[in-house]
């Protein structure tokens, strides 16, 4: 008989040694039980225990799970058989919003609302050209740090495609004739100031949400967001279900 077990691969931010280091992470959901497996070691890491506090629910791709004490960053799927049972669940990715569309940004966060993402963090920050010199070519740092950008954690079903698809082709221009209602063809000018940059890939989102939205402690760029001639409104809890419904004709 066999036992039914879901894989997935998995990077820890280790402290003591200032690295990230990756597992196979295993959940067996008959019993709820955990192992781990140190990738680049191929030795067992933590051999399989009963573990209460990982649910099936929680494994998706780009989600952070805690695995006693150890807060891990699933980065992708261990084997096919996972991939097919899990494929279509929700999974996070890292969304920017670039300078050159901030001041559309509210237009823009509705977009990724009425696409059925939720978005689970956001910020603004100013980047600097050290903290971001391995994700982009060198023109595009030139440009992403003249100005404030919203980093956001979004989250949906295959997060990670259809945000790719709702943003359009990286040119402006291209995406104005092939996806003539994407976010790159309404906000965007070329191929670099083309509103918006998401992640490509697992792997790439996890390390760029890891970058924006640290899983070690750590928050990260600071927020310095500043807004004047404005003031804060809260939707009550009564109202809340009011929010995301949809104005009939």
């Amino acid at each position: 008989m066999l036992i039914e077990r879901f894989v997935f691969i998995a990077e820890w931010y280790d402290p003591n040694a200032s690295l990230l280091r990756r597992y196979e992470l295993l959940f067996y959901p008959g019993d709820g039980s955990v192992e781990m497996h140190d990738v680049k070691n191929h030795r067992t890491f933590l051999k399989r225990t009963k573990y209460d506090n990982l649910h099936l629910e929680d494994l998706f791709i780009g989600n952070k799970v805690n695995v006693f004490s150890r807060q891990l960053v699933l980065i992708d799927y261990g084997d096919q058989y996972t991939a097919r049972q899990l494929g279509s669940r929700k999974e996070k990715t890292l969304a920017l919003i670039k300078p050159d569309a901030i001041s559309k940004a509210g237009e823009i966060i509705e977009i990724i609302n009425k696409a059925g993402f939720t978005i689970t963090k956001l910020k603004m920050m100013m980047l600097s050209s050290k903290l971001i010199f391995y994700l982009f070519c060198s023109e595009l740092i030139q440009f992403i740090t003249t100005g404030p950008i919203i980093a956001m954690e979004i989250l949906r079903d295959d997060a990670i495609c259809e945000w790719k698809r709702l943003l359009g082709p990286a040119n402006s221009g291209v995406a104005r004739t092939d996806a003539s209602e994407s976010i790159r063809a309404l906000f965007g000018t070329d191929g670099i100031r083309n509103a918006a940059h998401g992640p490509d890939s697992f792997a790439s989102a996890a390390r760029e949400m890891e970058l924006f939205f640290p899983s070690s402690g750590g928050c990260g760029p600071a927020n310095t967001a500043k807004f004047t001639n404005c003031t804060c409104c809260i939707v009550k809890p009564h109202a809340v279900s009011e929010v995301n419904r949809q104005p009939t004709e």
